[in-house]
């Protein structure tokens, strides 16, 4: 399980992203696509075509990180968001499923608080 801040907000993007990209062209597609602020502090997911790999991008204050994952085997679930939207906002929880292949759609989160 990832442990993030509660500050730190999760972004995916829908679309298939073209895993050579590098900082410059995620923080593009994070503000042009996304409408989002790449200095955030946030994190930003990307999928390929493909669907077996994953790009991270983070702004921890001091410069850009990027996690790359690829799978051996298999392929990550594939969200999509609501029409006219490039991405969409998960929990970290969901992120934690994703990456380690359990099928969202299977499994079932009882009723918890949430302002």
């Amino acid at each position: 399980m990832l442990t993030l801040p509660s500050s730190v907000k999760i972004f995916i993007y829908t679309e298939a992203t073209d895993m050579r990209c590098g900082f410059n062209k995620l923080s593009m597609l994070t503000e042009s696509f996304m409408l989002k602020d790449p200095f955030s502090g946030h994190l930003f997911v990307f999928f390929n075509k493909r669907g077996d790999k994953c790009k991270i991008l983070f702004w921890d204050r001091t410069g850009f990180i990027i996690w790359y994952k690829r799978l051996e085997e298999g392929t990550f679930e594939r969200l999509k968001a609501s029409p006219g939207k490039a991405s969409l906002e998960v929990d970290v929880s969901k992120l934690t499923w994703i990456l380690e292949g359990i099928d969202l759609f299977k499994s079932r989160r009882r009723k918890r608080y949430s302002r």
